[in-house]
């Protein structure tokens, strides 16, 4: 048997991938469901996903609550004057708490990071249903064959780190270290306390639970992180080929001992070793930045390339 395993099990992202591609070529206006673990939802119209929501992955209130344009008492007071609508998008824009375009691009990377949390990890089925509406689409939506490359290009960026881990697997507790955080790191090391995995603390702060996954398995690798136990390889799905088996009538003859080796020269002093590549260094998300939209933008641009 390979050694070769899938997160996801190769007939349910099969499963996905046929289902979410075939409504893209159908033209299928609707919601494909995903029931699984975390599971979620994707949203097409006319063929093309407008929206994905998943419990795997904070949607775009909480990603546009982190920006601090808006805080949860104001929220709430949207909520309420439109009727209870989960996305309040007229009374946003009509209060400058934010703008259209900026709107958009809080709903364009909640579908990406929810599609992401889908397909890293089980998936159960698959059962499309008409007439359904999301209540944060995107303008312009995303071909379905498109937005899995993307969600398989992160799960690649994150297997290829040095200590990978997976969003709802690993529960890291701070290291005792002592040097220099970004806000980000203290952030994330304020929040882990050996029960919350990478998805957690996505929600607890508010960020893609992409971004913070990665920057966890890099916190790990730079030992401002712990586990209790080592981390569990994220394989990368590739076809599994079976060995092959030559029968021989006869066995063949052994073959002649090896020369005795030679002796091996002691050196006089040990070889001075060469530093290696640093890896990757730089932070993921941006910091928390008061009322700037400027750090809000980088949290779609902060991803492992």
């Amino acid at each position: 048997m390979s050694e070769v395993r899938d997160p996801l099990g190769r007939a349910g992202y099969g499963r996905l991938a046929h289902a979410l591609i075939a409504c893209g070529r159908e033209g299928f206006s609707g919601e494909l469901r995903v029931p699984g673990s975390p599971g979620g939802a994707f949203h097409l119209r006319a063929g093309l996903v407008v929206a994905a929501d998943s419990p795997g992955a904070p949607g775009p209130e909480a990603l546009l609550l982190r920006s601090d344009r808006i805080d949860g008492e104001q929220w709430a007071e949207l909520v309420r004057e439109s009727g209870g609508a989960r996305w309040p998008v007229a009374g946003l824009i009509a209060h400058g708490y934010a703008g259209a375009a900026q709107l958009r691009v809080v709903c364009v990377m909640a579908l990406q990071d929810a599609a992401f949390a889908i397909v890293a990890g089980r998936v159960d089925g698959c059962e499309a249903v008409l007439g359904t509406e999301p209540y944060a689409p995107v303008a312009v939506g995303e071909p379905p064959a498109r937005l899995l490359q993307e969600a398989n290009r992160k799960l690649a960026a994150l297997a290829a780190l040095p200590h990978p881990v997976r969003p709802d697997r690993e529960r890291p507790l701070p290291a005792a270290v002592d040097r220099p955080l970004t806000p980000l790191q203290r952030e994330l090391m304020g929040h882990a306390d050996g029960r919350r995995t990478a998805r957690d603390l996505a929600f607890r702060t508010g960020r893609g639970v992409y971004t913070v996954t990665v920057e966890v398995a890099r916190m790990l690798g730079e030992g401002l992180l712990e586990c209790a136990g080592p981390t569990a390889p994220i394989p990368i799905r590739m076809p599994v080929r079976a060995p092959v088996v030559r029968h021989r009538e006869t066995p063949p003859p052994p073959p002649p001992p090896p020369p005795a080796p030679e002796p091996i020269p002691v050196p006089a002093e040990l070889p001075r070793r060469e530093p290696g590549a640093s890896g990757i260094t730089e932070a993921l998300g941006p910091s928390k930045s008061g009322a700037s939209w400027k750090g809000f933008f980088r949290l779609r641009h902060g991803t492992a390339k």
